[in-house]
């Protein structure tokens, strides 16, 4: 039976997160009978364009069965896609919407698709633990991802739409990494109007950036460090060794589990290319609080 070749290329290997889906990627292989190689980005998009184009115009006994990819850039390489799909390649979009999947798939033969956590459902979660967190209102320092990256933009609209109206977000843009936040909180703390902030809670769009956060207020004078880090601090991603560890040990105050989704995909590109078994055009996970909401306990003033 042949042994499906699959490239896994994620955005970088600095981030909690794109690692957990390295191994979820490795662990479905190895249960499928594929065999997966990973390459990173280097939160790059055109290194990503290059090095998938690399792969999809490799020699015929080298080149991958089908690509799973997490894009870096605002776009989900279309024509990187169409090169990909010409040649008989699967392709599989993550965390992305990609306008162009539903035209390859009747144009093409190899397996198309997207999977994606559901990164709306994500933000309302966050909105929710707002509330719960500050039943009275109040002021949270939000860091989010890149202002392109379709994920960052429905966290942020998903937030919007549940936070409870007396809760006013300042933005700060990071880049899915901890180093990120923690420049642009330090970047933050040099503005005049910083000085004059009231912030009641730090919140980032995940665990990696919310720790860059607590680590810039780690830098300051003690009088303000300790008023700092009395505030909660939540992420997203909440993974077991990460994200649901510093909710354990109090460095977070909550997360939410987003669980990796290149498994999946990793499963499916395997059905279809040896069983042939049709996939559907987009699969979702589904995101949970933890702790559960119920189980926030408000923020003592």
């Amino acid at each position: 039976m042949k042994t499906p070749r699959i490239v896994v290329s994620l955005t970088t290997n600095d981030n909690d997160y794109q690692i957990e889906q390295a191994k979820s990627a490795e662990e479905a292989a190895r249960r499928c009978g594929a065999e997966v190689r990973i390459v990173y980005a280097d939160n790059d998009a055109i290194n990503q364009s290059t090095q998938l184009l690399k792969e999809i115009q490799s020699p015929l006994q080298v080149r991958p069965d089908a690509v799973v990819f997490e894009p870096v850039g605002g776009t989900a390489l279309p024509q990187v896609a169409r090169a990909a799909a010409t040649a008989g390649i699967g392709w599989v979009v993550l965390n992305r919407e990609a306008g162009y999947i539903a035209e390859l798939r009747r144009e093409s033969k190899a397996p198309i698709f997207a999977v994606s956590s559901d990164h709306l459902e994500i933000g309302r979660i966050q909105g929710r633990q707002f509330a719960a967190l500050l039943p009275k209102g109040g002021s949270v320092l939000y860091v989010q991802g890149p202002s392109e990256n379709s994920a960052a933009k429905d966290r942020t609209a998903g937030m919007m739409e549940t936070k409870p109206a007396n809760v006013q977000v300042t933005a700060l843009k990071g880049q899915w990494t901890e180093e990120s936040a923690l420049r642009a909180v330090r970047s933050w703390l040099k503005l005049t109007t910083s000085q004059r902030a009231v912030i009641d809670l730090v919140a980032a769009q995940d665990d990696s950036m919310a720790i860059g956060a607590r680590k810039a207020f780690q830098e300051l004078p003690e009088l303000d460090r300790d008023r700092w880090l009395k505030l909660p601090f939540i992420g997203c991603d909440g993974l077991p060794k990460t994200g649901q560890a510093w909710v354990r040990s109090g460095l977070l105050t909550a997360t939410i589990f987003v669980p990796p989704n290149t498994g999946l995909a990793v499963e499916m590109l395997v059905q279809a290319i040896l069983q042939g078994k049709p996939q559907p055009e987009r699969a979702v996970t589904e995101p949970s609080s933890i702790p559960p909401l119920l189980e926030l306990k408000p923020r003592q003033a």
